[in-house]
């Protein structure tokens, strides 16, 4: 009898994106081990048996879960977006997780004052056509994000010239008069005199945790899946959570419901108030300190707000989204 296929999960291989990945599932509890070390394209986490962790490329990395070759994977929205013309349809962006971000943009050179927005890069490009016989390059590695914008935007006369080094140099170097790269603060568009667009950009990206609905989701997987996903919501929700404490003179009656139309407050051990006069409640980290003054307002002598380091719950909104698109 063969063992069953693992849940593989998808992270990138080397820099900063790595270092980043393995610290949000460590924060989660999940611990990426490395196989026999850096040189070792596979590993697991530790103390969930039957994950495999693959280290793959960014780019690898969407392959993969386009494929259904890895049921989750972490790696830059602008990748799905640009590789897998129909992401929605074959993919599930399971959620954010905060680092790995950079804007899409449409960069034009500073000294085309006349250029700040897609309308007038569109009359631009016309006139370049009209006065040269050509049309405008754009230089790129996102083409399909590229067309998809331009053909939004009506800009039509154009040609795409695909960008093999770096994209921000091209226009200098004469290979292109614009440019669709990404930026996280636009340092390096102004180094080489250039300009984003005021439309907005094209996409804001940031690494997505990724679920491919192409990989086979039998009991084993969905089973791993939620305790991923459970590790990963209770990560989350301890993060921006915060337990206030505090013990008033008499059972906290009718007290929990205005907690909660003023806080956002939930009992952390149930409705039904204890007869000593201990309550314990979780709220939004901002509304902590409002919450203990109203605590001390009810007779409380003292109230302790306590960082959380995991909060699971019974749902898991993470899990509903991805079991909906997967089916039951």
């Amino acid at each position: 009898m063969t063992s069953a296929q693992p849940f593989v999960l998808a992270v990138p291989s080397k820099g900063r994106l790595q270092e980043n990945a393995s610290a949000f599932f460590a924060r989660a509890g999940l611990d990426l081990a490395q196989g026999r070390g850096a040189r070792d394209y596979r590993g697991a986490v530790a103390g969930l048996p039957g994950v495999e962790v693959a280290y793959l490329s960014a780019s690898e990395i969407v392959g993969q879960l386009a494929a259904g070759a890895a049921h989750f994977g972490v790696t830059g929205e602008d990748l799905v977006r640009e590789k897998v013309a129909d992401a929605d349809a074959r993919l599930e962006l399971v959620a954010p997780l905060g680092f790995g971000r950079a804007d899409v943009v449409v960069a034009a050179p500073q000294a085309w004052i006349d250029v700040r927005t897609m309308a007038d890069l569109e009359d631009v490009a016309s006139a370049y056509r009209a006065r040269r016989g050509e049309r405008m390059r754009v230089a790129t590695k996102y083409v399909n994000l590229t067309r998809r914008y331009f053909a939004e935007h009506g800009v039509g006369d154009y040609r795409i010239v695909e960008s093999l080094g770096a994209t921000e140099g091209a226009p200098a170097a004469g290979a292109a008069e614009v440019i669709v790269d990404i930026t996280t603060t636009g340092a390096t568009l102004a180094a080489n005199a250039l300009k984003p667009l005021e439309d907005g950009p094209i996409l804001r990206s940031q690494a997505m945790l990724v679920a491919s609905l192409a990989a086979p989701w039998g009991p084993e997987a969905r089973r791993s899946a939620r305790i991923i996903l459970d590790r990963i919501a209770a990560a989350e929700e301890a993060r921006r959570s915060r337990e206030v404490r505090a013990r008033l003179p008499g059972p906290a009656n009718g007290l929990f419901d205005e907690a909660r139309a003023r806080f956002g407050a939930v009992p952390a051990f149930g409705e039904a108030p204890d007869p000593r006069g201990f309550v314990a409640l979780h709220c939004a980290k901002a509304a902590a300190a409002d919450l203990a003054g109203f605590l001390l307002e009810h007779g409380a002598e003292r109230v302790s707000v306590v960082a959380l380091e995991h909060v699971f719950d019974a749902r898991n909104p993470l899990y509903e989204a991805l079991e909906k698109r997967i089916g039951r």
